[in-house]
């Protein structure tokens, strides 16, 4: 059973930065793609970014592009997301989302965390 568990949420200032991860367990995700997908109070969820596991490919939504990052560690199977530059708008939950196929820009992956939230204050 896939297992991942987000962690480094929080309170920060316009302006700031923050790492979230993403450690993953219960299969090998070397065929996997990862993503980071948000959802924002009374919204839908949203792609934010996603990586193959080998790192080799990526993609980034344009609402994040240049601020956010994402890398993974494939000795502590974990995906990390470095968001700098953050915005109020930027305020939602995070989820951690893995999958088989390369699911870029979509929200319908098949497996997730539980979610980290994160505010961004003006």
């Amino acid at each position: 059973q896939v297992q991942l568990v987000e962690s480094g949420g929080g309170l920060v200032q316009v302006g700031g930065s923050l790492r979230l991860s993403c450690a993953a367990s219960g299969r090998t995700f070397s065929n996997h793609a990862m993503a980071w997908i948000r959802q924002a109070p009374g919204q839908e969820r949203e792609f934010v970014i996603g990586i193959n596991w080998s790192g080799t490919q990526a993609t980034v939504a344009d609402s994040v592009k240049g601020r956010f990052t994402i890398s993974t560690d494939s000795a502590k199977n974990t995906v990390y997301l470095q968001m700098n530059s953050l915005k109020p708008e930027d305020t939602a939950v995070y989820y951690c989302a893995s999958d088989p196929v390369l699911k870029w820009g979509r929200t319908d992956w098949d497996y997730w965390g539980q979610g980290t939230q994160v505010t961004v204050s003006s």
